[in-house]
């Protein structure tokens, strides 16, 4: 299991990198928020600590939540409830204070990783929304019977939305799910391929606007 370490101090981050290691995980070792903000994509489980050097990692947590839903273990110091209930408010998986045992810091993660995995593979193979049928494996679209021609980009719009009908998705979800990025794609190409989308879908109302946040797939 990939595990970003995101903790500034050296002893500890590197008794954590040495531990997960030896019970078979790949810890990747991180000491800002920034940097599990760019390296995430390839991590199964983060376990953050929330005395970072850049930011707080209550807003490192609230930044990860608005693009991604990677399983995240707090790890930190802070024992107080204010900070505990901010959290796991705020999308953490699991908190756990510091000084951690090794064996239950492991089972945590474990269990975070696994809890999302299940979900996940419960994802469908197919979408049918009145007469749009949308193939999420063969990655095509039909209208009305009809095939609709679409680029990888504008396929990949499509289906994170139709798999979150109903749901308001970000702006900056989208950018991060097709581009790669929240932070660094370029809004106004989200803007271009939403509007070539709607035109090749000819369905107009299914992709509502949410003005100042982003999309939504309405059902």
């Amino acid at each position: 299991m990939r595990i970003a370490v995101v903790e500034d101090n050296d002893g500890l981050g590197d008794a954590l990198v040495d531990a997960l290691t030896e019970v078979g995980h790949s810890p990747v070792r991180m000491r800002r928020g920034a940097d599990v903000l760019l390296g995430y994509h390839d991590m199964d489980v983060v376990l953050l600590d929330l005395g970072l050097p850049d930011m707080d990692g209550l807003e490192v947590l609230r930044k990860l939540r608005a693009v991604s839903s990677v399983p995240v273990v707090v790890l930190t110091a802070r024992d107080d409830e204010r900070s505990v209930v901010r959290a796991l408010r705020g999308g953490a998986d699991d908190y756990v204070v510091k000084p951690a045992r090794l064996g239950e810091l492991h089972a945590r993660l474990e269990v975070a990783a696994r809890r999302r995995s299940a979900s996940d593979d419960s994802a469908t193979d197919g979408v049918v929304l009145g007469d749009i049928v949308v193939d999420l494996v063969g990655r095509s679209v039909a209208v009305a019977g009809r095939d609709i021609a679409l680029t990888t980009k504008e396929f990949e719009l499509l289906a994170h939305l139709v798999t979150r009908r109903g749901e308001a998705v970000s702006r900056e979800q989208l950018m991060d799910a097709i581009w790669g990025d929240a932070f660094v794609a370029i809004s106004r190409t989200l803007d271009v391929h939403m509007t070539a989308l709607r035109s090749k879908l000819g369905r107009p109302g299914t992709i509502a606007t949410i003005r100042g946040f982003g999309y939504r797939w309405d059902t």
